[in-house]
């Protein structure tokens, strides 16, 4: 049996799985994510090397949030430690001596929902990846799609307001600031700080300091009812559905699929999610999907469905793209 190691590097942390061709996560490990690019080779090759022992290893898929070159081996730019040309695929092909494919996390989530989550059975689809920021991936007719330079599904920098608030990447109005983990954050400190509604909810998780909310406070209000906190998470699904809407436009997928640390925190831990929390995202983001659709009425809908992976879906999808050399 081909078993391949999938590794999602994230700004924090570095997940890797054991994986096998059906998309089972064997054994996982999870190690700090380390502050220099230079040491981040040799942190992947011993977290490969950890799984070596009693298995036959085939390849590597290496999930990076930032911008992967089209021959999947260096890493362009990643905001994530100042990343840039980074090589890491020859590096770490050269100490293992098995094949790796490098992957920007958010394409690898979308091939592992399409091929074992919420995107099975469909050949196009869209994944919006939402945690502080916001990600995703494309699948059009069952193939991962990069761009011709390898960066493409870099959609959280959609303009949707004109002259609107400054993004990290220099423009202004980007998708991402209305629409992700640290939009829902800032709009919630900008509350507690006017004195302007009732807040004392998100106060009392955060220690009474409204610089202390941060998303994950604000969702485990809005699970837990407080009103305040429940508007601000249906304004965040408004403005998903908006951009969801433009990106439906361009490609026309038949899934779009939801997920990411913003999302896992809405649905909590029980098994199944808690799908009634979910909706307060879910459902305004498809009643203004179905408003701001161009040609509404007159072409079919994308679904918009929760992802069903995870944490584990970035390096599931790393995994199976290196597999299957897709």
């Amino acid at each position: 049996m081909g078993l391949v190691v999938g590794v999602d590097v994230g700004g924090a942390r570095i997940a890797a799985g054991l994986v096998d061709p059906e998309g089972r996560v064997l054994i996982r490990q999870t190690v700090p994510t380390p502050p220099r690019p230079a040491d981040l080779v040799p942190c992947v090759q011993a977290l490969v090397n950890a799984f070596r022992g009693g298995y036959t290893l085939t390849a590597v898929g290496l999930g990076v949030a930032g911008f992967v070159d089209r021959d999947r081996s260096t890493v362009l730019f990643s905001s994530l430690a100042g990343w840039a040309d980074l090589p890491i695929g020859a590096e770490l092909e050269r100490s293992l001596a098995i094949p790796v494919a490098v992957e920007n996390s958010g394409s690898a989530a979308a091939w592992a929902e399409i091929r074992f989550g919420a995107g099975v059975g469909e050949t196009s689809l869209v994944s919006c990846v939402i945690g502080t920021g916001l990600g995703g991936g494309f699948v059009v007719d069952g193939r991962p799609y990069r761009g011709r330079f390898g960066v493409a599904a870099e959609y959280g920098h959609i303009p949707v307001v004109p002259g609107g608030l400054l993004c990290g990447c220099g423009n202004r109005g980007c998708w991402q600031m209305y629409a992700s983990g640290a939009a829902l954050a800032r709009e919630a400190r900008q509350l507690a700080k006017s004195g302007a509604g009732s807040v004392e909810p998100l106060l009392a998780k955060s220690g009474g300091d409204a610089d202390e909310i941060g998303y994950r406070v604000v969702v485990a209000a809005a699970r837990e009812g407080d009103p305040t906190a429940v508007e601000m998470v249906e304004k965040l699904g408004r403005w998903l559905g908006t951009g969801i809407a433009t990106v439906a436009s361009v490609l026309d997928p038949g899934r779009v699929v939801i997920g990411g640390g913003l999302v896992a925190a809405l649905a909590g831990v029980a098994a199944p999610p808690d799908s009634e929390s979910l909706e307060l995202l879910l459902e305004p983001a498809r009643d203004e999907f179905r408003r701001s659709l161009p040609g509404r009425g007159y072409r079919q809908e994308a679904s918009i469905e929760p992802a069903r992976l995870g944490s584990d879906a970035g390096l599931i999808g790393a995994a199976d793209l290196a597999r299957t050399r897709r």
